[in-house]
């Protein structure tokens, strides 16, 4: 991307697109014996609390054949539970265990500490410049993904 005042929309979220594409692939390279759907819908949990499991299914864009295999897989692992609705006790929601909250601890550890690896190769002049260009992007990526409209696992939009 040029350093020039010119930068419109589309030049802008082609380089966000290239910056998140390329860091995010790769972080999620090293796997750590555990797949991209299953840390993607611990994480869903862990962000959106206990949901049904169709719901789930399909906020994670899965059947739920395929979601229920799953949550199977969580449950015999200890990372997830079915837990009684607060408001109807015949309906079970899928919730993450504190061990699911700890394996999303550790792999988010584990990112950071090869996101930091990578910054300690470049040059300390380098470092710094990214560092003050993220004190001016993050909070405007933040905002503008807060105010995204996006769908959400219980059919609601997200405020």
């Amino acid at each position: 991307m040029d350093e020039t005042p010119e930068e419109g929309p589309q030049e802008v979220a082609a380089a966000l697109n290239e910056l998140a594409t390329g860091l995010v692939r790769h972080l999620l390279s090293d796997r750590q014996g555990v797949s991209l759907t299953t840390v993607s819908a611990l994480s869903r949990l862990e962000q959106e609390g206990p949901l049904r499991l169709t719901a789930l299914a399909v906020a994670e864009g899965l059947a739920q054949p395929s979601m229920t295999a799953l949550v199977q897989r969580l449950e015999t692992q200890g990372l997830a539970t079915r837990v009684g609705h607060p408001e109807d006790g015949r309906v079970r929601l899928v919730g993450l265990t504190d061990a699911g909250r700890e394996l999303l601890a550790q792999r988010r550890r584990a990112q950071s500490v090869r996101v930091a690896e990578m910054l300690a190769a470049l040059p300390e002049q380098d470092v710094r410049a990214l560092g003050e260009a993220l004190c001016t992007a993050l909070p405007i990526v933040r905002q503008m993904v807060q105010a995204a409209p996006h769908s959400r696992a219980d059919g609601g939009s997200a405020p």
